[in-house]
């Protein structure tokens, strides 16, 4: 674990990966923060993240999600608004430091001097560039440890409830690897290929034993345009790897992937939720099911 300071435009704030106390220089939360304000005391980037502090929470917080559903993280444009709304908060708890550079630089703007930044995947190990791993549900589970002592610091009268309710949530991330692991496991192993629209299930596939054939947008954030050579290439991988399938998320073009499914034969598989709960995944246990689901379904 790996703890630090986050200087935000002048002020001061905590970053929390690991047990440590408020700095005097920066004060703290009150016990009951935002009681009566009817402000939202936690705001978290995501609304997937949103949930999953949630469930840490409990009854004891109102948590508030940054982006809307259906939002992507990659196109985010700040608004005075969401400015606003982290200025009113108490703590706010993202990703990962630059997994979304506009976020950083609104929380740095906006925050106030007692604001508690929680870094939800602080002390997660992973590929340069790669952050999305909460595609994997058991590093949620340092995300909800995280979460409970970013929590606790702003709140320490909560800590018990914090520690209880991430616990029990907790559990229920083991469960939910164990079922998916389950679910993987009806797939034929040399099915088990995933063709994405950009390159966001890395670690999910490396949890699960899937391999990555390719993406459409060979990048992290898929923005750009795919070249017409990097089309080409992905279309000799697929016809290779024989992939059954290309997934891509709620919301995605399309077209590229009709291309693809034009030249090679492969199934077009729509409607996974990837950066944001949806209307097939009111939770992050049931966006995680609902992708699942789908991909068995597609490569079975």
């Amino acid at each position: 674990m790996r703890t630090g300071r986050w200087a935000l435009a002048g002020c001061c704030a905590v970053l929390l990966a690991g047990a440590m106390q408020l700095s005097a220089g920066c004060g703290s939360a009150a016990d009951t923060p935002g009681e009566g304000s009817g402000r939202p005391v936690v705001l978290a980037d995501t609304s997937f993240m949103a949930d999953i502090a949630q469930n840490v929470a409990g009854g004891r917080l109102t948590v508030s999600s940054l982006l809307p559903v259906g939002a992507d993280p990659h196109s985010f444009e700040p608004t005075p608004q969401d400015a606003k709304r982290v200025a009113d908060s108490t703590t706010v708890i993202i990703n990962s430091v630059g997994f979304e550079p506009l976020i950083d630089d609104l929380v740095a703007g906006a925050g106030s001097p007692d604001l508690v930044v929680v870094e939800a995947a602080a002390g997660i190990a992973g590929r340069a560039g790669d952050q999305h791993f909460w595609l994997d549900p058991v590093k949620v589970i340092t995300y909800a440890e995280n979460i409970r002592m970013g929590l606790a610091a702003a709140d320490p009268s909560g800590a018990e409830t914090y520690r209880l309710n991430a616990e029990a949530y907790e559990q229920e991330l083991r469960d939910l690897h164990s079922w998916i692991a389950a679910q993987v496991e009806t797939i034929p192993a040399a099915r088990r290929l995933l063709v994405t629209n950009h390159e966001s299930l890395g670690y999910f596939a490396q949890r699960y034993g899937f391999r990555i054939v390719g993406a459409i947008f060979p990048t992290v954030a898929g923005d750009g345009s795919p070249s017409a050579q990097q089309l080409a290439a992905l279309v000799e991988e697929i016809r290779v790897a024989d992939a059954p399938a290309v997934f891509l998320e709620a919301g995605s073009n399309a077209d590229l992937a009709g291309q693809l499914a034009r030249e090679t034969g492969v199934q077009v598989v729509t409607d996974l939720y990837e950066h944001s709960l949806g209307d097939n995944a009111a939770t992050y246990l049931d966006m995680m099911r609902w992708n699942v689901r789908l991909i068995v379904e597609a490569l079975r």
